[in-house]
């Protein structure tokens, strides 16, 4: 496998629509791509369970989880606050369109991470044929609460190349659950099969 490079990248922008915005500033490929990846940022959108409410998240029984994850939006004036210890979900402003011979894998950016910012939990994997926005699950693990800011670089992407293209992206996938997600999207365990 082989990571693409910059020049790349634009192509698979150009060409491939790969990388796209449907609700704010349009990608800004002179800004967002690096010799390696694509910065993705971060969208309007996020989701932050009500912990003073919820008993536990049952991983067989989500209706708890369901009822208690609290959507809401920010502003890029306005920012959204994780204070130390906080779990909260976000999302990338940018939609992926990752063709069926290549992954892709989001990474945090060192300038967050020197923050404590995790911008993903473990989910950093995204499979040849997924479209749909990135759902970002961030925690402060710093000291101080950090305030992010929607529209702001917060992550980057990288693809890479498989040994051929995959027989079953995911979008034709039976249980493609996170297909053609937008915004902060939690869980849905419930809809795997088990």
């Amino acid at each position: 496998m082989a990571i693409l490079s910059d020049q790349d990248l634009e192509q698979l922008i150009d060409e491939e629509n790969a990388v796209y915005v449907d609700e704010g500033p349009e990608v800004n490929p002179k800004l967002q791509v690096g010799p390696s990846s694509i910065d993705l940022r971060l969208g309007y959108s996020f989701g932050i369970l009500n912990t003073r409410k919820i008993e536990m998240v049952d991983t067989k029984n989500m209706e708890k989880y369901k009822q208690y994850i609290e959507q809401e939006k920010h502003s890029p004036e306005d920012g959204v606050i994780i204070h130390p210890g906080e779990f909260i979900l976000g999302s990338s402003l940018e939609n992926l369109n990752v063709p069926d011979n290549l992954v892709a894998r989001v990474e945090g950016r060192s300038s967050y991470g020197r923050l404590g910012i995790v911008v993903h939990a473990t989910a950093g994997f995204v499979d040849p044929g997924f479209e749909g926005q990135i759902t970002l699950e961030m925690q402060n693990l710093g000291n101080a609460p950090v305030k992010l800011y929607p529209e702001d670089r917060i992550c980057q992407v990288v693809f890479e190349t498989m040994t051929s293209e995959a027989e079953t992206p995911y979008g034709e996938k039976e249980d493609a659950k996170y297909q053609g997600q937008k915004g902060a999207t939690g869980s849905k365990l419930d809809r795997e099969k088990r």
